[in-house]
């Protein structure tokens, strides 16, 4: 069962939970609501915590982004469907998605790439190509140009 408090010790409790690190604003609610706080008095403090820049959506969305492509390689793919689940805004996601230079994003696909490919032993090229794409997919790069990088290196696969 969710801990009663005041809306004034929510509001620091969740001050000290923004400023460690970013948030988006489905999580603030969702910790609000938590605290066993009412409607009112969550959005009262979602407006303070904006107002006062402990919250703000594209701040999240840029660094969220930027971590799960560095940390995770992530593709973009799977880096928007991470921050919809956060509820984040459409203009929010395309201004994240701007934070990953795209000589980065290639280069990191072609590590995965070739790190991949020396995991996978099969003798057979449309088989090894099979796996090679879906871990890249799964992983949310675009498969155009997953197909495109693998293609660059299919004579390595026959």
């Amino acid at each position: 069962m969710a801990k009663v408090i005041t809306p004034e010790a929510a509001l620091q409790k969740i001050f000290r939970y923004c400023a460690y690190q970013e948030r988006s604003h489905r999580q603030v609610k969702e910790k609000l609501y938590s605290y066993s706080l009412r409607t009112n008095e969550v959005d009262e403090i979602m407006v303070r915590l904006i107002t006062e820049g402990f919250l703000n959506e594209e701040r999240f969305a840029k660094a969220f982004a930027g971590g799960k492509f560095r940390m995770k390689s992530w593709g973009k793919m799977k880096i928007v469907k991470g921050l919809e689940a956060h509820g984040v805004s459409s203009r929010c996601i395309q201004r994240g998605l701007a934070e990953i230079e795209q000589d980065d994003y290639k280069k990191t696909l072609r590590l995965l790439l070739n790190k991949k490919l020396k995991e996978i032993d099969s003798t057979n090229s449309f088989a090894a190509k099979h796996e090679l794409s879906k871990y890249l997919i799964r992983k949310g790069y675009e498969p155009e140009l997953v197909w495109s990088e693998i293609k660059s290196i299919e004579q390595s696969l026959d």
